[in-house]
């Protein structure tokens, strides 16, 4: 244990929370800046990242993170499962999303940037502890394509119009309890029923693919999955004790399972329907941070507006008042805490990329943003969340995602030797 780190991370988490609750105007943003550090800490402990799914079992044959993600998908869908039964949905702020062309082409593009620049829209506020230059360079072109994709995104009927929809939400998208009234619990069982289906022709397949790796002798695994096999074994055999180091460590001090951090990212989603009426979304604000930039620059708030179809206010809001520019600014701090209480942090700023991979990182942070306005979300926004909320759209998104992130792999792979 690396005391003095850890010490470093306690202080800043402590800090944050007095500063947030001094500083903060309203107890909602105080709940999204306890989301954020909450998310940031619980990714960093699972080495959890929507971009890894495919980038893992790509570069290196192993599909252990996109199975525990089909778990964290199903588990949380069984959540807001029961947290709607009995409710109106309109109560909600439900993402289900239209289907269409946009979600179709989102997806790809969001799919291939993830691949180019190893990172989504949540890893790359995660990276920004770990890997500077790539993050920075990934975040200021995908704050880009978020912004130039605010327009589009607000007047192009293949974005916002649907082709299939159910009778909750006409003309917006397909609600699958909707889809089964005449089931059980008003269409939720069979709607839980149909999601575990999806998932487990999603592992099946992984698993297929996995296999196949091995027996061609292709599979490398990934060093974060091997270390928590054999941190494992020696953990269950130990006695449990509250305060002491070995707890320190297994908790605090190192990596989690996946599929505990899984679990505990349910858990934290099942708290946020609840206590603000939506899911989890990351995206948007990195456009308007963009925007902010250009104010910087001389451009005005108006101009601003009447280029992105979005109200000036939406930019001139003091960064520190808009609930999600705090929860993903919390989750930088909160992988940063995650980080020195691992004993792992190293600042640097020293340059380990050529210029052909940044060129790489800014392709696909382009991707990813106009992707995000193609589809009305990011992995976030397009898939989880859906998925969680229980809308078709995040199914469907899903496959062009994997599809997109196999292509920007391809690319990576021609270009990167």
């Amino acid at each position: 244990m690396d005391k003095k780190q850890a010490s470093f991370g306690i202080v800043i988490a402590i800090a944050s929370l007095l500063l947030g609750a001094v500083f903060l105007d309203s107890s909602s943003l105080f709940l999204r800046l306890l989301f954020g550090l909450s998310l940031g800490f619980v990714l960093t402990k699972g080495s959890i990242g929507f971009a890894g799914s495919v980038n893992r079992a790509y570069r290196r044959g192993s599909t252990q993170l996109l199975q525990t993600l089909m778990f964290m998908f199903v588990i949380t869908a069984i959540i807001n499962a029961g947290l709607l039964l009995n409710a109106n949905p309109g109560s909600y702020n439900l993402w289900v999303n239209p289907i269409n062309l946009g979600l179709v082409l989102g997806g790809v593009m969001f799919g291939a940037g993830m691949s180019l620049s190893s990172c989504c829209a949540t890893g790359v506020m995660v990276e920004l502890v770990s890997d500077i230059p790539r993050a920075l360079t990934t975040l200021f072109f995908f704050g880009a394509g978020v912004f130039f994709g605010f327009p589009l995104q607000a007047t192009q009927t293949w974005i916002t119009t649907t082709s299939f929809s159910s009778s909750s939400f006409a003309g917006k998208g397909v609600y699958l309890p909707d889809l089964f009234t005449w089931g059980p619990l008003n269409g939720y069982f069979i709607s839980i029923l149909v999601s575990i289906a999806f998932a487990l022709i999603v592992v099946f397949f992984a698993k297929k693919y996995q296999n196949y790796r091995h027996a061609k002798g292709s599979f490398l695994g990934v060093d974060a999955e091997t270390v928590r096999q054999e941190m494992h074994p020696k953990h269950t055999q130990q006695h449990f004790t509250l305060f002491s180091v070995e707890t320190y460590h297994r908790w605090i001090g190192n990596l989690w399972e996946m599929k505990t951090a899984a679990l505990v990212i349910s858990l934290i989603f099942g708290i946020m329907m609840v206590s603000t009426g939506a899911g989890w979304g990351a995206s948007t604000p990195f456009g308007i941070w963009f925007g902010k930039v250009l104010m910087v620059f001389g451009m005005s708030a108006n101009d601003i507006a009447d280029f992105t179809s979005r109200p000036a206010g939406l930019f001139t809001t003091p960064f520190f008042e808009h609930s999600i520019s705090v929860q993903n600014f919390a989750l930088i701090v909160g992988t940063l805490i995650a980080v020195l209480l691992m004993g792992k942090f190293s600042f640097s700023f020293k340059i380990n990329h050529s210029a052909k991979q940044f060129a790489l990182f800014a392709l696909g942070g382009l991707l990813m943003g106009f992707g995000t306005r193609f589809a009305n979300g990011c992995n976030v926004g397009a898939l989880f969340t859906p998925i969680a909320n229980l809308s078709l759209s995040g199914w469907i998104y899903l496959v062009f995602l994997l599809s997109g992130g196999v292509l920007g792999n391809k690319l990576h792979h021609s270009l990167i030797k």
